[in-house]
Order: C-alpha cells, then sequence, then structure tokens
C-alpha cells in the first residue's frame, strides 16, 4: 500500500461513517442478460484510479481521505452458486443473500466498496449486481454521474448514457410584469413567509431533537432496528402515469410520489390497524380503522447544490464546481396526513401545498449549516448524535432521484432496473425512487421483524396511483 495524497472529508461524511451511523448505499442493479465477472473485473481495473473515491481509504480518525493503490479482485464478489440451493425461486435466494450482507460491514483497510455478482435468474431479471458504497463516498447525485459515465445507451452502445434531462426550479412570482408597489408588497410578503416559515420548521427541529416523536405505529421502528438484518424489495411502475397526473394536477413529479406514499400509507396503516381483516388480500373497501391525531413525518432528503442538474463525472470532480461529487445534502420534514379519503386526489392536493410550504424555508440549508459547525466545535460523535437523533424519532426517510432518460448497458450487459437504497438506518423503512427510462422504481429497504409485508405497501402505491387516474379521467382532466 502506498499513501500518496490526503484529502478532507466533507461534514456529511464524517457522519455517515461514524461508529454510530455506518450508513451504507446499496445499488441493486438488474440486467437482462448473464453478466460476464471477467469484463466487469478488466473494466475496473482500467478506471478504478481514476475516481479518488474509490481509490482512497478513510485515516483513522475518518478526518481524511488517503488515496491508496486498489486491488480489484478484493472488491468484486462472485460466489459459487449451488444450483440445488436456489431450486425454483431465485429471488428469494438473491432477497436471502442481500440481507445476510448487512450484517457484514465493509472492510476499512480498503477502500470502502464492493461488488457481488449473482447469474441468477429473478422474476425480473436474468442476473444481478448488488453494489456497496459507504455512503461517506457520496449522495444518490454522485453515484448516479458514475453509472453515467460507467454505461452506455442500449440503442446506440458507442454513445455514453448521458441522456438525463435538465432540471430548472419552478418559477415563482413573474414581478417583471408588475408595478414596483406591488413588487414591493410581494416581495416583503414572501420574505416575511420565509422567514416565518424557517422559524417554525427551526422550532420543531429542536422539539424533535429534544423529545418530539411520531406516533407508534406498524411502520415505526424501535430502538433496536438499526441493528437487526435489512432486506430490499423493489417494483417497477409507470413513470408514463406519474407524468400523466403531474401535468393534469400542475404540480411536480415530486408531489405526485409523495401524494401517492401518503394515500398508500394510509391504506396499509388501516389495514394493519383492523386485526379482522389480517387474512383478506383485497385492497378497497375497508372501515377506517386508524387511529385520531397519528403523528406521521417523514425525512427527505434535499439537494443544496447551487446546480441542481446532473453533470458528467468529470465536471463533479472538478475543485469548486457547483455540482460537486460528494454528499451536499440534508433533509426536511414532511407531516403526512394520514387518512382514508374518498376522493384520492385530496392526498394529491395535500402534499402539493405541504411541499410548496416547505419549499420556502430555509429549514434545510440550516440543518447542514448547524451540523459543520457543530463538527468543527464539538467533534464527529455530536455531530453524529444531532444528524441521527430527529431521524429516529420519524416515522420514515423517502428519497427520489431522477435516473436516465433511455435504457443503458454496461459494457455490453443490457441493464433492467436500478434501485437505490442503504442500510444503517434508525427506521424500519426506508424508501427510495428512482427514475429509469419510461419506468418508475419503488426501492424499500425495510426491517421484516417490523414490516413482514412490504410487497402490500407497493400494491397500495399501484392501487392509489389507479385511483387517482380514475378520479382524473371521470372529471375530464385526462
Amino acid at each position: 500500500m502506498t499513501n500518496q495524497e490526503e484529502e478532507p472529508v466533507s461534514p456529511m461524511a464524517r457522519v455517515f461513517q461514524s461508529p454510530r451511523i455506518d450508513l451504507c448505499a446499496v445499488t441493486i442493479v438488474g440486467f437482462e442478460t448473464k453478466i460476464n465477472p471477467d469484463v466487469v473485473l478488466d473494466a475496473l481495473k482500467q478506471n478504478v484510479s481514476k475516481h479518488p473515491r474509490f481509490s482512497s481509504i478513510l485515516s483513522e480518525n475518518g478526518a481524511k481521505w488517503i488515496e491508496t493503490e486498489v486491488n480489484v479482485e478484493d472488491h468484486v464478489i462472485v460466489p459459487y452458486i449451488d444450483p440445488e440451493e436456489i431450486g425454483g425461486d431465485g429471488q428469494s435466494f438473491v432477497d436471502d443473500y442481500m440481507s445476510r450482507l448487512t450484517m457484514i460491514p465493509l472492510d476499512r483497510s480498503r477502500p470502502l466498496w464492493d461488488i457481488h455478482i449473482l447469474n441468477v435468474k429473478t422474476y425480473d431479471a436474468e442476473a444481478v449486481s448488488f453494489i456497496r458504497s459507504h455512503h461517506s463516498l457520496g449522495d444518490g447525485m454522485s453515484l448516479v454521474s458514475l453509472i453515467l459515465a460507467c454505461t452506455h445507451k442500449t440503442s446506440d452502445p458507442d454513445m455514453f448514457s448521458n441522456a438525463i434531462p435538465t432540471m430548472k426550479r419552478r418559477p415563482k412570482h413573474n414581478l417583471q410584469t408588475k408595478g414596483w408597489f406591488l413588487r414591493s408588497i410581494i416581495t416583503i410578503g414572501s420574505t416575511m413567509r420565509l422567514i416565518w416559515n424557517t422559524i417554525v420548521d427551526m422550532v420543531l427541529l429542536l422539539a424533535t431533537v429534544l423529545c418530539l416523536k411520531d406516533t407508534k405505529t406498524p411502520l415505526k421502528a424501535d430502538v433496536n432496528t438499526r441493528n437487526n438484518p435489512k432486506r430490499f424489495y423493489h417494483r417497477i411502475i409507470s413513470l408514463d402515469d406519474i407524468k400523466h397526473i403531474k401535468n393534469a394536477m400542475d404540480m411536480t413529479i415530486n408531489d405526485v410520489l409523495f401524494g401517492m406514499s401518503q394515500a398508500s400509507f394510509s391504506r396499509y396503516l388501516n389495514r394493519r390497524y383492523d386485526k379482522r381483516n389480517e387474512e383478506n388480500g383485497a385492497l378497497t373497501s375497508y372501515p377506517n380503522n386508524l387511529p385520531d391525531g397519528i403523528r406521521f413525518r417523514v425525512a427527505c432528503t434535499v439537494n443544496l447544490r447551487s446546480d441542481i442538474g446532473f453533470k458528467p463525472l468529470a465536471d463533479m470532480m472538478v475543485k469548486d464546481s457547483k455540482c460537486r461529487w460528494g454528499n451536499y445534502f440534508s433533509f426536511i420534514f414532511l407531516p403526512f396526513s394520514i387518512g382514508l379519503q374518498t376522493d384520492p386526489l385530496v392526498h394529491l392536493r395535500k402534499c402539493k401545498s405541504m411541499m410548496a410550504r416547505k419549499k420556502h424555508s430555509y429549514h434545510a440549508a440550516l440543518v447542514y449549516f448547524i451540523i459543520k459547525i457543530v463538527l468543527k466545535v464539538f467533534g464527529a460523535k455530536v455531530a453524529a448524535e444531532l444528524f441521527d437523533r430527529p431521524v429516529r424519532n420519524l416515522t420514515t426517510c423517502v428519497s427520489n432521484v431522477i435516473g436516465p432518460m433511455e435504457e443503458i448497458s454496461f459494457l455490453g450487459h443490457p441493464i433492467a432496473y436500478i434501485a437505490p437504497s442503504s442500510y444503517g438506518h434508525a427506521q424500519a423503512l426506508l424508501v427510495h425512487l428512482m427514475s429509469y427510462a419510461d419506468k418508475m422504481i419503488i426501492s424499500m429497504a425495510f426491517d421484516p421483524t417490523v414490516i413482514p409485508d412490504p410487497h402490500m405497501i407497493c400494491d397500495d402505491m399501484e392501487e392509489s396511483l389507479k385511483e387517482m387516474k380514475a378520479a382524473l379521467h371521470e372529471r375530464g382532466l385526462l
């Protein structure tokens, strides 16, 4: 091993690799063909040294990245698979294999990543790769940029997969057409709301750090869930359906996804509270069994980069880039309204209003700033506790990242789906949503001792989406 260069670790990376949290990102990639391990090894040998995070180890105190030589064979695992062990259920074998890995930490004497190649047929892929990378290496945007740099368009193998849509912030008031007096009134009012929203959010954050906890529901984890093995589940739904609803309701895709999630959590909890219907697999016509006044909050990640769009990997690695590689995100709390609605569009309207209110606040930026200051003054242990305590008092986390607009391939291996996730978190359920071509992948990490039936949550998401589409059709909006 030869140490060549040291680079400081970013504040959020310091938090994620602290012993209390130790968060690991996961990327599950399904392929349409069997994977050739030799092709993967050759490609990594040629390219891994070009990426400083994947060719560095952490210093003993976790404060610096130290560049080192990488033996790729140590990071690519192709386990021997006995066909008799698989039987006729390859999906269960893959699920069990991935679950066991959540109890095996990454070796800190090496760069913090590995790839497991499973040439096992599942219900929606011919083979699966399970990629682990410690969250200190980078966030969702960083990992997607890396995937794009390593893949090509399936329709044109000679072209890199740089097909990511341009991301723009939605325009607010068009003040240029207003008179100076009206512009002044709108600006003052908007500024006052921004200040007020920020104050309220920070007071709620303080309360959550100190004592404010969500209601104990069948989705709420206990204190020991972080030490339990996690399992992973994904479902592929239509991105076009989500876009149709988005356009009809004049909202963002995020608004639709959170509205769908709120509706599905309400349906799922209602079923879990109804002991009489546990054996009934129907998804509709349930009486309202939900307790009154459920406090159900969701931690939502927020990208803090000044340039919110995706950039080529080379641009992200440039120092002082506006879209830098790393962990440049924070989180906000979304208060979900858990309840059954006769009109499924109510969930959409509530989430649109909630998201508009949350966007008009400096909550996310202040959280990142506070963690950064605490890290400098009190150290990584206190900063990690400050990050972790409010998050574990919430019910779940939901994250959404945009993916390639076209189907992509890795060195001649067409990709069927990409399901990002993570483990090491304090919730019993973590939901990631990622678009891929004309698909939306719902990816879940869950504690099976708390949530034995994650497929039911996905069923409820699909059913909620269908009901929203049907309601829009009835009103002539689709």
